[in-house]
């Protein structure tokens, strides 16, 4: 008996969208991790802070871009630079802190020291290398770097399309997350870190279309976090999945749900009171969708819920496991006690001991390893609800289907995936649907 399938030279072999599924060995084999690395977190735009993280010169953060270590850096003219965390000597990090302010960035190894604007300025003992080294040749290599709405973004592919294009018509969506209020918002100080032994894919689809596991996997802890009411029945009306450019926001339109979640009366009653002011500024569409049930994720690897308070990256470590950074995010001109309501709601809930986040990361390895099983990576994985539910709707833009729980933008993710993975250019990127806000502000 045969029982290893060649790998497909076509990744669109991996994600069949008219049919509804998707190989398991995309979430398994190394050698199909290692083309990730290489054809998609090589060239997508990152997360790298949001400047309420970052407000002073030599304020700085580090992560990672795939897993390529890189510092973000406000530098002496108030912009943030993002610089590989590698000393151009002998490869070593330069800098081992999360976060932090500093003038400049030592390499512990031999003494190399690095500018906040990546160059070198000096060598420990640099006397012995004079004449065999150009300083102005070895400083730190820099990425791109663009913002929106306070987000910072840097990306190492000088190719690549500028930010505002990458996100295309997602913009539209980001804004009610980023600017339903005048002062936009903040994130709330510490990081936490956990692991996670599932495909980082796992984690993101989950955010960015399933919301149909929550009224299954997250009954008890939705129950205890609301005074032991359940999630509402699975009602289609009203509510919808919109994608972009492989990025992915599921909603209804209540505008109360995911505020709920929190448990925190105060909160809801908070956005209530600005909810007016939300609607001059967003239009009425967007102020009912802001709080409802929903999850987003930007491609290809960041995720949050708009209304609850949680963001976060998977940080890919393997085909077998993830790192994820999660923060709360707040509106500025809030209440300071409302601020502290809401980050008390997302550690009950979406934190490694929350009440919802426990029962997330078991199902997401459960996913992972049941694929170890050589046979079980024969099989596919059925991605196929709500195949007929695509729309044309006056209002909301992207690639729309009706009723949030759906595959919809599982699928639409899984084909940027695949687009990503067989393009050698950008010029081999696909453009699946035609933006409504190309070169246009949505707000």
């Amino acid at each position: 008996m045969r029982t290893r399938r060649p790998f497909p030279a076509d990744y669109h072999d991996y994600v069949n969208t008219e049919e509804g599924w998707v190989d398991r060995r995309i979430f398994w084999e190394e050698e199909i991790y290692q083309q990730e690395l290489e054809k998609i977190f090589a060239r997508s735009w990152h997360f790298i802070a949001h400047d309420s993280q970052i407000p002073k010169t030599g304020d700085f953060v580090t992560t990672y871009m795939g897993e390529d270590g890189v510092i973000g850096v406000r530098d002496k003219g108030g912009q943030v630079r993002v610089f590989l965390n590698s000393c151009p000597h002998r490869g070593n990090k330069v800098c081992y802190a999360d976060s932090g302010n500093s003038k400049n960035f030592t390499c512990n190894y031999h003494g190399w020291a690095f500018g906040m604007d990546g160059s070198l300025l000096g060598i420990h003992n640099e006397h012995i290398y004079e004449g065999d080294i150009n300083k102005a040749d070895w400083g730190l290599r820099e990425a791109r770097v663009s913002t929106y709405k306070g987000l910072v973004f840097a990306n190492f592919d000088v190719e690549a399309p500028e930010l505002d294009d990458w996100l295309g018509d997602y913009r539209w969506y980001l804004d009610m997350l980023l600017d339903n209020e005048e002062g936009g918002i903040e994130f709330l100080p510490g990081t936490i870190k956990s692991y996670v032994n599932a495909n980082w894919k796992f984690g993101v689809e989950n955010f960015i279309g399933d919301s149909l596991h929550a009224m299954w996997t997250h009954d008890s802890g939705a129950k205890a976090m609301m005074g032991g009411e359940p999630f509402p029945p699975a009602d289609q009306t009203g509510s919808y999945h919109g994608s972009a450019n492989g990025h992915g926001w599921e909603f209804g339109t209540d505008g109360i749900a995911d505020i709920a979640i929190l448990g925190q009366p105060e909160v809801i009653e908070y956005y209530e009171s600005i909810r007016p002011k939300m609607r001059e500024r967003l239009g009425e569409m967007r102020a009912k969708i802001f709080g409802s049930l929903a999850s987003a994720a930007m491609f290809p690897n960041i995720s949050f819920l708009p209304g609850l308070g949680t963001f976060r990256v998977w940080l890919p470590r393997g085909p077998r496991k993830m790192e994820l950074r999660i923060w709360t995010i707040v509106n500025k001109n809030m209440p300071d006690h409302i601020k502290q309501l809401i980050n008390k709601g997302t550690m009950l809930t979406f934190s490694p001991g929350g009440t919802l986040e426990m029962d997330d990361g078991e199902n997401w390895e459960g996913n992972t390893q049941t694929n170890k099983g050589v046979i079980t990576r024969q099989g596919k994985l059925h991605y196929g609800c709500g195949s007929a539910s695509r729309i044309d709707h006056p209002e909301i833009p992207g690639i729309v289907h009706h009723g949030q729980y759906n595959d919809a933008n599982q699928l639409a993710f899984y084909q940027r995936w695949a687009d990503l993975m067989n393009a050698d250019s950008w010029e081999d990127v696909p453009q699946r649907h035609e933006p409504r806000f190309a070169g246009k502000p949505t707000r």
